[in-house]
């Protein structure tokens, strides 16, 4: 029972960073109904920037520096690869755009920070802590904190202030939004910055309890693209349950059935979901009228 209740709170910390990650395309799909399939290199940048500006600075003064990072790496995926092919009118051109920034993203990081795995030093105690009998590491804590903080601090800057109500009002409907004088395009650059800094964010999170290196982003985006299916593009709830599903799925699996067979049950439920429920377990349909 004792392993059972680590392998769940491992899960959960595994999974917050995907739910993350996939809280990032929800923010993009809102608002343009594109998504940003370089959004794992964009967590992979903010892990090694904040490595490079932690050197320096400490982990407290880095975080500032990473977030204004995401904000500008997600703006530039937006001007160059998204909105010149919402311009062109090519349906999927915002497909290919974003997949191949997020290849020069990562041929970048190889050539500036090298191949080879880096450590990420933690800022808190790598001792574990002991709970009713279950341990987990103070940084795991911090992962499942910060995202929830996260992702609450986005909410609540839609809800309250002027500017995340326009994105609200964008996501709701862009045409009006235009006709009621709200700059959609703005709001569009906004969201993928948004979504990006995000990213960053999760990246210095997971940086202490993962390998840092150009690679690490690659997988965890593709993971975090499938707990945004399974939860549902348009649910804030579901990307978080999605997460948390997929973490605690992957643990169970790579203890008592086999480590090789780690990401075989998400794919087996994401290929249920789109199978079943195409609008994802917590997701909406949405229907329109012609």
């Amino acid at each position: 029972m004792e392993i059972l209740a680590q392998l769940v709170v491992s899960g959960i910390a595994v999974g917050m960073i995907y739910a993350v990650i996939a809280f990032g395309y929800q923010l993009t799909f809102a608002t343009s109904k594109t998504l940003n399939f370089g959004q794992g290199e964009a967590l992979m940048l903010g892990a090694l920037v904040g490595l490079s500006l932690t050197q320096w600075l400490g982990f407290v003064f880095m975080l500032p520096l990473v977030i204004l990072f995401g904000l500008c790496q997600g703006a530039v995926v937006e001007w160059l690869g998204v909105r010149q092919s919402m311009r062109a009118k090519s349906e999927f051109g915002w497909i290919m755009a974003t997949i191949a920034l997020g290849i020069i993203f990562r041929n970048l990081a190889e050539n500036v920070w090298g191949r080879d795995e880096l450590k990420f030093p933690s800022p808190l105690p790598e001792e574990p802590l002991s709970l009713l009998g279950v341990n987990m590491l103070p940084m795991e804590v911090a992962v499942v904190v910060g995202a929830l903080a996260m992702m609450l601090a986005v909410e609540l800057f839609n809800r309250r202030s002027i500017y995340g109500k326009a994105v609200v009002a964008a996501s709701a409907d862009r045409d009006a939004a235009g006709l009621m004088g709200i700059n959609t395009n703005l709001v569009i650059t906004f969201s993928y910055a948004l979504s990006s800094a995000t990213a960053a964010i999760a990246g210095v999170l997971v940086g202490p309890l993962k390998p840092v290196g150009a690679t690490m982003g690659a997988v965890l985006g593709l993971k975090a693209f499938a707990v945004a299916i399974i939860g549902g593009l348009s649910s804030g709830f579901g990307v978080i349950a999605g997460g948390l599903i997929l973490g605690i799925v992957e643990k169970l699996t790579g203890f008592y059935i086999d480590s090789g067979y780690t990401d075989v049950p998400g794919l087996l439920l994401l290929l249920l979901v789109l199978a079943f429920k195409p609008a994802g377990l917590f997701g909406k349909t949405a229907i329109k009228k012609v």
